[in-house]
């Protein structure tokens, strides 16, 4: 419920980001002049923007706040999970979600078809490759690419692997896909490391 809590949040945040922005930016040049000399158009225009920055403000801290809880719960259900790179508490919390319990995904193949990232065959005569997997829990797709996009930016060692394959002739995408698998399969043994909950 927190982890929906919050995306609800971030949502109307960036909406309202977004209204914020387009007040500001779309106004053409001739109608910023004329608001300034019509001094109750342009108060009704700055009350809109003070109004929408204040929202923006407001579900700020409503993300800040629905982070806070999932942290403790996070540390106090799964610790080990942030010991992952790339894995922070939104990453981990939804992790737990959609793994639930163990037992309810029998295996890491299983976990990594729930994710959308169990490779696809997509030979096309003598180029054998694969694809990413489009099904699955968008939502856990969504935190491993986070992960994956965080390790290639952070991790040393993920870095020197996507150097060797981009060496290799191996395409961005297909690179991540592998990084999204393997990580995949690290987070579900982890997982299912897990002292039982229940």
């Amino acid at each position: 419920m927190l982890l929906v809590a919050r995306a609800s949040a971030v949502t109307s945040r960036t909406a309202a980001s977004n209204s914020l922005n387009a007040l500001v930016l779309t106004a053409p040049d001739p109608l910023r002049d004329r608001l300034r000399h019509h001094a109750a158009t342009a108060q009704a225009c700055v009350l809109a923007l003070r109004a929408t920055a204040r929202r923006v403000l407001a579900l700020s801290a409503e993300i800040e706040e629905r982070e806070r809880e999932l942290a403790m719960m996070v540390k106090q259900w799964a610790p080990q999970l942030l010991a992952h790179t790339g894995v922070g508490v939104v990453v981990a919390a939804q992790l737990l979600v959609s793994w639930s319990h163990r037992g309810r995904v029998r295996s890491e193949a299983a976990f990594a078809m729930l994710a959308g990232v169990a490779p696809l065959p997509a030979s096309s005569g003598t180029v054998v490759r694969s694809r990413l997997n489009q099904t699955g829990d968008q939502a856990l797709n969504r935190a491993l690419h986070l992960a994956v996009l965080s390790r290639i930016a952070h991790d040393n060692k993920t870095k020197a692997d996507v150097a060797r394959r981009l060496a290799e002739g191996t395409t961005k995408p297909e690179i991540r896909r592998c990084i999204k698998r393997h990580l995949a399969r690290r987070l579900y043994r982890a997982m299912q490391a897990l002292p039982d909950q229940t």
